[in-house]
């Protein structure tokens, strides 16, 4: 299948950079702020995959208060982004070859400023490419909910309904599908094959490169 769109919105972790060495140190350092014990780096993953669905931790975090844990956990993962963060295999060469077809621009839930996710994108080597940012902090419903897909768009001066939304995860596939966008689930996250299938998704694709060969 081809898809004929004129604007792609890509998210962050999981899509363009590898998130996972970042999810467990900001474990690490959480557990020991908090000073908890039996520290279990295979919940590690699990913690983010839960959060992206507002599904309960409680039972991978033991005794400690939620919100205390989210606070501690959420901070740490967002200062070390920019260090801990890299960039999935043949990404630029990519987005050099879809920026001259499409209008591009990342949309990412992280709760942080269009500044900093700029400057991550600049130490990268990759803010040159995307017309627009859009983070948690620019809406006033994270996904799934379509409202920021629709302002990304706005943003890129194109049409939703010829728009591609490409993410790993289940919330990036159900937004875009309630934004009235094209939907396309990567496997280079931490969402399984059959977990983005049950959504539906236009197309599946190993990673971002292979956008390469199925947009028009």
């Amino acid at each position: 299948m081809i898809l004929k769109v004129k604007g792609v919105l890509m998210d962050l972790d999981g899509t363009i950079v590898d998130s996972r060495e970042a999810y467990i140190e900001a474990l690490k350092r959480t557990w020991k702020t908090l000073r908890l014990k039996n520290f279990n780096s295979d919940i590690a993953l699990e913690i983010p995959r839960r959060l992206e669905q507002n599904q309960p931790i409680n039972d991978l975090i033991g005794e400690v208060d939620v919100e205390r844990f989210l606070d501690v956990y959420l901070k740490t993962y967002y200062s070390i982004t920019g260090s801990k963060t890299k960039l999935l295999p043949n990404v630029p060469e990519t987005l050099d070859v879809l920026s001259k077809k499409v209008r591009l621009a990342l949309l990412t839930m992280r709760h942080v400023s269009r500044e900093n996710i700029k400057k991550e994108l600049e130490k990268l080597g990759i803010a040159k490419y995307f017309h627009c940012i859009v983070t948690a902090l620019d809406t006033p419903l994270p996904k799934p909910s379509s409202k920021a897909i629709v302002a990304c768009a706005e943003r890129l001066g194109v049409e939703i309904g010829e728009c591609a939304v490409v993410g790993d995860s289940i919330c990036d596939i159900r937004a875009g599908k309630n934004a009235g966008a094209k939907t396309v689930a990567v496997l280079s996250g931490i969402f399984s094959m059959e977990e983005l299938a049950r959504e539906k998704p236009d197309l599946i694709i190993k990673d971002v490169n292979e956008l390469l060969h199925v947009l028009g």
